[in-house]
């Protein structure tokens, strides 16, 4: 066999796996496997963020070594879907290098999502976040208006501004300046309720919690990036709208409120998470397990918040569940468990506190800002908790019955 070439295709599954979304330790395991399936001696994966090396021994004893650098990413888990079942395949029939560069371009090759699909995404995930965090008719017209711009000014962003700060910063500042006109001109009420929605379509939050995850399982290096990337953002988002309240100013924040019909908490936050999920470029099927996750888990924070009103406990446990849903759906899917994991966890997300931390600064009220600091991040370590837990007993329950879980180079 071509040795070189098939450490290229490996590493061209991984760099496309990186790109779409993978959680690094998921990469890191299956490039693993798909060296070890090659039969090499000896096999060295290093992954982060932003980079891609492999290091491997033939059976002729050579020395291999090969790396890629990651630039920019663009979530598409239905793409990750395709990679992750070509690094199966791999594992199990050890094409040669002609035959995986071919199984790798028809994954690349597959038609992608229509181009009207991200517009009603917006609307749904902006909107459906805006009625859940309390806003009412026409506050949640200004919502889909504002998700729409998001829409059409980042596609055109995206390809001239690569820095997270500017993005977020920039998408931030219209949305924010475009709510602020709407409600002087008295199109909506609750200007800030309708940004916490809107923020939920730019937030990075679950990278925080990621980088936190893996942070507390010894993978320092991506941890510490996940959360830097995370702050990136959120410090756009922060200065954006900080711009706009500054220029227009007197803005008040009356506090925000979840719609006080649970039912209706309920129905938008699942609408809101099936419109992430075709955010994320979900399709078929995996769209529903989405909403059908972020629908039970509210549902369970909701219950365990009535009998034990504790923000971190009612999120530890709801994480734990949807960590588990997202386990078991993996593995009836045979599919990646981020994919029903990201969009289903995000009315957990802390975009409100994200939202009145900037809110704090700008207002100098210090004591509002640390205060939301702290529930921010706590609320992150509760997901990340929740997350490692269901981690941990998995990888139990996988060595028990005797199969494999995460692999490494000892394995």
């Amino acid at each position: 066999m071509d040795y070189n070439k098939l450490v290229q295709g490996i590493l061209d599954i991984g760099e496309e796996m990186l790109i779409c979304g993978a959680e690094n330790f998921r990469l890191e395991d299956s490039l693993y496997r798909m060296c070890r399936s090659y039969g090499f001696k000896r096999y060295d994966v290093f992954a982060i963020p932003s980079n891609i090396q492999i290091t491997v021994e033939t059976p002729e004893g050579d020395i291999i070594t090969q790396v890629r650098h990651i630039e920019t990413t663009d979530i598409d888990f239905d793409r990750l879907d395709y990679l992750n079942n070509l690094s199966r395949y791999v594992c199990q029939n050890k094409p040669d290098a002609e035959q995986l560069l071919e199984k790798f371009e028809e994954v690349m090759g597959r038609s992608p999502q229509k181009w009207y699909t991200k517009y009603f995404a917006a609307v749904m995930g902006g909107t459906g976040f805006a009625v859940f965090f309390g806003c009412n008719f026409a506050d949640a017209a200004v919502a889909a208006v504002v998700s729409l711009m998001i829409v059409l000014v980042g596609g055109w962003l995206s390809k001239r501004e690569e820095n997270l700060l500017a993005y977020n910063l920039i998408l931030s500042f219209f949305s924010e300046v475009i709510i602020i006109a709407a409600v002087r001109l008295g199109l909506g009420s609750h200007p800030e309720r309708i940004m916490i929605g809107i923020v939920m379509l730019l937030i990075s939050g679950l990278s925080t919690t990621n980088g936190i995850r893996e942070v507390l399982q010894r993978d320092f290096i991506s941890g510490f990036l996940n959360v830097m990337n995370s702050m990136l953002g959120a410090a756009g988002i922060a200065f954006g709208t900080a711009l706009a309240m500054l220029l227009l100013d007197g803005v008040s924040a009356e506090g925000y409120v979840l719609n006080h019909n649970i039912t209706i908490q309920l129905i938008s936050c699942t609408i809101a998470c099936i419109g992430f999920a075709f955010w994320f470029k979900i399709r078929g099927r995996q769209v529903a397990y989405s909403g059908i996750g972020a629908f039970f888990t509210w549902g369970i924070y909701v219950v365990v918040y009535h009998f034990w009103p504790s923000n971190f406990v009612a999120t530890l446990i709801a994480s734990i569940f949807v960590a588990f849903y997202a386990f078991i759906m993996s593995r009836i899917n045979k599919a990646p468990s981020t994919i029903f994991l990201t969009a289903s966890v995000f009315p957990l997300i802390p975009g409100p506190n994200l939202y009145y931390m900037m809110y704090g600064c700008v207002s100098r009220d210090y004591g509002m800002a640390v205060g939301e600091t702290i529930v921010l991040l706590a609320t992150c370590l509760a997901i990340a908790f929740g997350f490692n837990i269901v981690d941990i007993l998995s990888r139990t329950a996988m060595k028990m019955l005797k199969r494999e879980y995460h692999i490494g180079k000892n394995s």
